[in-house]
């Protein structure tokens, strides 16, 4: 039966802490990753690295039988496109940012020399016309790092093709919520190393081959879960990534369905989920009274799931989601207990696998 009591450590907080804080944008994950592993090192027997920084942490990698599960490590960003005559920076999206909560923002803009700090301006309300005014658009955001001129940003280390993000960081928000840019989706690497963690403090591992993936650049199309799941071929994927509370203003529960944090994990139906994969999960959190949401995703869910699903021959794959507020901005929120019920579920899904078990439609 699920239990009330945390399985969350200060170890695992600490971790959690330091990792949601360290920037690790799409293209430059490598510093992230880098601390992921170390975190991962004592419950794996051994990492695979891919060319772009997708990292595994693989439990008996002498077994024939593999086994996903699977976070992505990227956050959303800016670059860097064009600095005007005047020191003033346009930018284009790293990922899906959205330009609409930018106006006003601390950023930090990653050079060969160290951080350069800036700030997203905008025009004074005294001096807009309302008749007229533009709401920000990705086209006309500015970064401003308090230059005068194009050289003297130059000489910062600025020039088109820098990374730009936000430093906000981590913080609890009423005794049981966290907060923090890139939740989406490094809270997915967190939870599958917790399961790691699960299964070495319980005594217990799979005799099957468990492979822990932290994948890159799941912003910009699912790019690292593709090229990994080629190279490893597993025979079943569970995936896990954030998902949109719905019952936050301004959003269609009509067109989006009725998730909200604080229910429990979000179980997905999608045509790449594997329905017979769906179901040994459902069976997991109701054996063990987790309780979960159920979401559709179609045509695709959007996630490393299809990827995953669609590699080689196909994988059978399944997307336990995390429901979580305010997607794409500096103050994603979720929900401790969610988190904790998520990480559950997944370790309860992976230990009730057998070794060649297939999932078929047809045996």
């Amino acid at each position: 039966m699920a239990s009330d009591k945390s399985i969350l450590t200060e170890d695992s907080m600490d971790f959690l802490e330091r990792y949601l804080n360290n920037a690790a944008p799409t293209g430059y994950e490598s510093g992230g990753q880098k601390l992921w592993m170390d975190y991962l090192r004592p419950y794996v027997d051994e990492f695979i690295t891919d060319t772009y920084g997708s990292a595994v942490g693989v439990i008996n990698p002498d077994a024939e039988y593999k086994v996903v599960i699977e976070g992505h490590a990227d956050e959303i960003s800016w670059y860097v496109n064009h600095i005007t005559d005047n020191g003033l920076i346009y930018v284009i999206r790293n990922g899906g940012s959205d330009h609409q909560i930018a106006t006003s923002k601390r950023v930090n803009i990653h050079t060969d020399k160290g951080l350069v700090e800036g700030v997203f301006g905008w025009p004074a309300i005294h001096t807009r016309n309302p008749a007229k005014e533009k709401a920000p658009l990705k086209d006309n955001i500015f970064v401003d790092v308090g230059a005068k001129d194009k050289a003297e940003v130059e000489a910062m280390g600025v020039h088109p093709g820098c990374v730009i993000t936000y430093p906000d960081e981590f913080f609890v928000l009423n005794g049981d919520k966290f907060v923090c840019r890139a939740i989406d989706n490094r809270i997915g690497g967190f939870m599958v190393a917790e399961v790691a963690r699960l299964f070495h403090e319980s005594g217990k591992r799979p005799d099957f081959g468990l492979y822990v993936v932290n994948s890159v650049q799941e912003e910009v199309g699912l790019k690292g879960a593709g090229m990994i799941a080629e190279r490893l071929r597993p025979d079943v994927a569970i995936v896990t990534d954030v998902t949109h509370d719905t019952t936050t203003p301004m959003i269609d529960q009509k067109a989006h369905g009725t998730t909200r944090i604080g229910e429990g994990p979000v179980i997905a139906y999608a045509p790449s989920v594997q329905n017979r994969l769906r179901e040994h999960i459902v069976a997991a959190a109701e054996r063990r009274e987790i309780p979960f949401q159920r979401q559709a995703r179609a045509p695709a869910t959007g996630t490393d799931t299809d990827a995953f699903a669609y590699s080689h021959q196909g994988v059978a794959s399944a997307l336990i989601a995390l429901s979580l507020r305010y997607m794409h901005t500096t103050v994603e929120m979720v929900h401790r207990q969610d988190v904790e019920n998520v990480i559950r579920l997944i370790h309860e899904s992976v230990k009730a696998i057998e070794t060649g078990q297939r999932f078929s439609y047809f045996d």
